[in-house]
């Protein structure tokens, strides 16, 4: 029994390195998202600014992530859909 031949790669080899080189390496989910890093009285003014803005139930609005960092900062990614249907 013949194994068949592997299909030729070299395209997507080429599409893949080109857009690791722009550093485009965005998640296809469709959602806008942006991280901040501010003192945690100010994130919470953040946070509440999004929620107002763009309201959770039309845009999916959520904190993505966050962590602690030194001196009571607080890095974190809020994010939304772009549009609300």
């Amino acid at each position: 029994m013949r194994v068949p031949a592997k299909p030729p790669l070299d395209s997507l080899k080429r599409s893949l390195d080109k857009t690791r080189a722009d550093g485009k390496r965005l998640p296809r989910d469709g959602f806008v998202r942006e991280t901040f890093l501010l003192p945690r009285s100010d994130a919470r003014a953040k946070a509440r600014e999004w929620f107002d803005r763009w309201p959770k139930q039309a845009y999916w609005t959520e904190i993505e992530s966050w962590s602690v960092r030194p001196g009571d900062v607080i890095e974190f990614t809020m994010r939304r859909l772009p549009t609300a249907d």
